[in-house]
């Protein structure tokens, strides 16, 4: 038998999108796991032991090592985000290779699962870089760069999310998307880093999020993978 779709069942799809695997990501597996929310971690497996330790507006960020990260982010999706989180555009064919396959090969042998997601290091891609991520196994990508709308991707190794969780627009997206009546799939896709809801006093306003678009009976919760049906 076929495995069933979400399509199957659903129009609307919500899911979450997250980068760099901080020690935050404590505190947003806890917000998530309690509003049943699913979530893509895109991960840099070069940069956790020793873990890569940075400061910015006043909060210290650093990067977890491996040995916590399979229990945090259980019931989640692990995705790529470079072995060192390059910019892949300004590499070779031969470095694109080892940061993306290096980086796929090491999360799967930590996590234990298939990995097939990506997300880019400050956005960047350009033609080249997807058709080298795809021959490295990658069958889907996201970007940075906001739609404010929820239209199915086009092109599923240049995903674009819907907003970033610090967008002034956030709450507004949320409400058009619950009260949305639709005949053809749409998908809301929030990304961001853990560590800014700190810089910004943002975790109330993240989790009065979550509550506000969870527990809904015609909208599927899923990972990037589970709505993209890569997983």
């Amino acid at each position: 038998m076929d495995k069933m779709k979400w399509t199957d069942k659903y129009r609307k799809a919500f899911a979450l999108s997250y980068d760099d695997g901080v020690y935050q990501d404590i505190r947003l597996v806890e917000i998530l796991n309690r509003y049943g929310l699913k979530c893509t971690f895109n991960l840099n497996s070069g940069m956790m032991d020793p873990p890569f330790v940075w400061e910015a507006e006043g909060v210290r960020i650093e990067r977890m090592k491996p040995d916590r990260l399979p229990e945090l982010y259980r019931g989640h999706e692990i995705a790529s985000h470079t072995v060192r989180h390059c910019d892949l555009t300004q590499l070779s064919d031969a470095e694109i290779f080892e940061q993306v396959s290096g980086d796929i090969s090491a999360l799967e042998k930590m996590f234990g699962q298939r990995v097939r997601g990506f997300a880019y290091p400050f956005g960047r891609t350009d033609g080249r870089v997807k058709k080298l991520l795809e021959m490295c196994g990658v069958g889907y990508a996201r970007g940075v760069k906001s739609t404010h709308t929820f239209e199915s991707p086009r092109d599923r190794l240049e995903l674009s999310p819907t907003c970033r969780h610090k967008e002034d627009e956030i709450f507004d997206l949320g409400r058009q998307f619950i009260e949305l009546e639709t005949d053809t799939p749409k998908i809301f896709l929030l990304w961001g880093h853990s560590y800014e809801f700190d810089m910004q006093q943002g975790w109330e306003r993240f989790e009065r999020f979550c509550e506000m678009m969870a527990g809904r009976d015609d909208i599927f919760y899923g990972t990037c993978g589970e709505v993209l049906e890569y997983q």
